[in-house]
């Protein structure tokens, strides 16, 4: 999947989450998965831990953590907004 395709599974909702990246649809911030990645986690422990997320959605984090250390700006969508 390319990365444009990743970036639509992260959501921000300024209202939810104190406005912070989020798997589309969940309150699962993105940096809880890096974190889960980082700690040693695989990512069927991941999937098992939160169902509902897909192996993609760990992707996408993964993918929008990696644009953010390069200092670049990721557009990501309101989550509510039209499409």
């Amino acid at each position: 999947m390319d990365r444009g395709k990743l970036f639509e599974r992260i959501w921000i909702d300024p209202t939810r989450c104190g406005g912070k990246p989020c798997i589309r649809g969940h309150r699962i911030w993105v940096s809880l998965i890096v974190d889960l990645i980082a700690e040693g986690h695989s990512e069927p422990e991941i999937l098992e831990a939160y169902p509902g997320i897909e192996i993609d959605d760990i992707r996408a984090c993964l993918a929008f953590a990696s644009e953010m250390t390069r200092e670049r700006f990721v557009p990501v969508r309101l989550e509510n907004a039209a499409v």
